[in-house]
């Protein structure tokens, strides 16, 4: 079930936690980063689905592990696919966990009931939590409480209409990192087309963002990429280098 160039899960930890300087003001999170499934979890999906977005964020992981690597950044990716559990929903969300997925249905997850959702909690869910909640801890110890910066890929078309973004920046109330992000990628030479709160809204409540950067008060970003961009090695490498050039000089400030 897993695409031949996106990296297998080595150990059974839910969690990929990339190491980084818990002083260098950001924490990085990718929250589909994987399309992985365990063998004991049988989700009655085709094999095909597994390589489309409804399993995971295409080309999201390999920015964000770039990313890291350049700003010297703490990173917290799933090993997980989003179709066992999403840990960018709240625990309340009726898509937490989902039983139909542009148009594809999830056989494995019709019939689950609070138990199953607690154990997918307990196994996947929570420890992605815990991840994040000890690199903001270490930050926070060396006197640099954090901003965080999720990374996820968004379809070049949806419902047969193009998207004609490159880029999104998605944030709620908290503004602090999204409005300069945001002027910073408008002005690159590339002359990018940047969604604003676009393709999707932010402020979803239970999510990511919600839980670990809004709830403590912290600058935060969604940033979502064009699949296609970043599909391929060489689109992930350019652009995880187009976001430390941006992001490095605002995390300074």
């Amino acid at each position: 079930m897993t695409r031949p160039d996106e990296a297998r899960p080595v150990s059974p930890h839910p969690c990929e936690i990339v190491p980084g300087d818990p002083a260098c003001g950001l924490v990085l999170a990718c929250d589909h980063a994987s399309n992985f499934v365990p063998p004991d979890i049988e989700l009655g999906v085709a094999a095909s689905e597994f390589a489309r977005h409804i399993a995971y964020d295409i080309g999201a992981a390999g920015v964000t592990r770039r990313l890291a690597r350049l700003l010297g950044a703490p990173a917290i990716l799933t090993n997980f696919s989003r179709l066992i559990i999403d840990p960018n929903r709240g625990r309340a969300d009726p898509t937490l966990v989902m039983r139909l997925s542009d148009g594809a249905v999830v056989p494995g997850n019709a019939r689950i009931d609070a138990a199953g959702k607690a154990a997918r909690i307990a196994r996947f869910y929570a420890p992605f939590d815990a991840a994040i909640d000890a690199a903001v801890a270490a930050a926070e110890a060396a006197g640099r409480p954090p901003a965080i910066v999720t990374i996820h890929s968004f379809t070049p078309y949806w419902r047969g209409v193009p998207r004609p973004w490159q880029v999104g920046i998605l944030y709620d109330r908290d503004e602090r990192l999204s409005r300069p992000l945001i002027a910073a990628l408008a002005a690159d030479p590339a002359g990018l087309d940047v969604g604003d709160n676009e393709p999707y809204g932010g402020g979803l409540p239970g999510d990511t963002i919600d839980r670990h950067a809004t709830a403590r008060g912290l600058p935060n970003a969604l940033v979502e990429i064009r699949q296609d961009l970043i599909a391929a090695d060489a689109g992930q490498v350019a652009w995880a280098e187009r976001f430390a050039r941006v992001l490095r000089p605002l995390i300074a400030a």
